[in-house]
């Protein structure tokens, strides 16, 4: 086999006195994750990640390939949500169309989509998929040309649901965020102690990210080619924190 992989588990955890209150340790969720680096430049995501809090309960199972220097191939999600299925779908690229397709699953009814198929055309240039598991905001970093130091840049984004969450049936949304590149950072973790490139996502767009504003996401992603996500912090309306505490490559 010719392929590489880099493979591991990341903690969700929250700040709020009141989650701390019944859960001490802080926990409210977790993710499994693997990247499978192959020989042509091409990389395969795969993640399930669990969010216990807020209510309703969420998880999520993505596959995303990305092929060489970082251009979306396509992304399959399934989506239950309060232990219930919400939603199934698988969004493409087609570079030589210049289209990006979706086709949808999701629950009948006023909160549901049904069966959907979408084609969006004229897509012009764009920065990648948003896929919502953490170690892809991680693995988006890959986009940022650090050797230029601390700099800003709006990212241009297609993603399967523009909720905070990810937690609504899969449609594509088009999303506008700035990424920031702080600088690097030693960070320490339950996986041990990484070379480290911070970063800050910022949503400034009118509107919002899905119509409601997202507080600013911090992150640090090994200064590697592997770029994976060591510890994650929002606080605002959402407090939370992710630390990797598994890694195996």
């Amino acid at each position: 086999m010719k392929h590489r992989n880099v493979r591991g588990r990341v903690r969700y955890t929250s700040t709020k006195p009141e989650w701390l209150a019944k859960h001490p340790d802080g926990e409210r969720g977790r993710e499994w994750f693997n990247f499978s680096h192959h020989a042509d430049g091409s990389i395969i995501m795969s993640a399930q990640c669990e969010i216990e809090e807020p209510d309703p309960t969420v998880l999520r199972n993505i596959t995303y390939h990305i092929g060489p220097d970082m251009v979306p191939q396509n992304l399959l999600v399934h989506l239950t949500v309060g232990d219930k299925f919400l939603g199934s779908g698988w969004m493409a690229y087609k570079p030589e169309d210049d289209a990006i397709l979706c086709e949808s699953q999701g629950v009948d009814g006023d909160s549901g989509i049904g069966r959907n198929s979408e084609l969006r055309e004229n897509v012009g240039k764009f920065d990648g998929f948003g896929t919502h598991p953490i170690v892809g905001d991680g693995f988006l970093t890959r986009i940022m040309d650090t050797s230029r130091g601390p700099h800003a840049r709006k990212l241009r984004v297609f993603l399967p649901s523009p909720d905070h969450r990810g937690a609504t049936p899969p449609q594509i949304a088009e999303v506008f965020i700035t990424l920031e590149y702080v600088g690097e950072e030693e960070k320490t973790v339950e996986a041990g102690t990484f070379a480290c490139r911070h970063f800050r996502f910022v949503d400034d767009a009118e509107g919002g990210m899905g119509g409601k504003e997202h507080p600013d996401y911090d992150m640090w992603v090994t200064a590697d080619e592997d770029s994976v996500l060591v510890y994650g912090a929002i606080d605002g309306y959402m407090m939370n924190r992710y630390e990797l505490v598994e890694l195996e490559r």
